[in-house]
């Protein structure tokens, strides 16, 4: 494979996974669900619906926060019903972060907005095609460079 499909795909990764075009993401799919979810809480909702139930800690290593901006997301969050704080069966000292019913149908909304606006940027590609990318993209996700297998080999 020629090393210009590579620097293409990576300067396309480049762009997707800025900040700046994480959040204006993050701002369209949470507008108007209310004043605690925003393209500032979104990632730990986002992580918890992932991971299901984790430790401020553990989600931060997860969805590249400290720990302490977990824990402020978190209680903004929490006081809007979205996530509750439970002990962890593993350890009654510690505590684990885990997502409401609300806080599920936030998710599932915002979920539903991502493809409708995906499916709606790919309407005028030719028949097929999009099915052909989603399927490669998984694919390059999945058995691709950032696998763990290829990272631990």
């Amino acid at each position: 494979m020629p090393t210009d499909v590579g620097h293409e795909i990576a300067d396309a990764l480049g762009t997707l996974l800025r900040r700046s075009t994480r959040e204006q993401i993050y701002r369209r799919l949470t507008e108007g669900l209310g004043e605690a979810v925003d393209e500032v809480t979104y990632p730990v909702l986002s992580g918890l619906a992932r991971t299901g139930p984790r430790s401020a800690a553990g989600l931060a290593d997860e969805i590249g926060l400290d720990r302490s901006g977990v824990t402020r997301r978190a209680t903004r969050l929490e006081e809007a019903g979205l996530l509750r704080r439970e002990p962890d069966p593993a350890d009654r000292r510690a505590t684990l972060l885990a997502l409401t019913e609300t806080g599920r149908q936030a998710i599932e909304a915002t979920r539903q907005r991502l493809a409708a606006h995906i499916e709606d940027s790919l309407a005028s590609w030719p028949p097929g095609e999009a099915r052909i990318f989603a399927r490669q993209l998984h694919r390059f996700v999945h058995y691709g460079p950032f696998t763990e297998e290829r990272r631990s080999g």
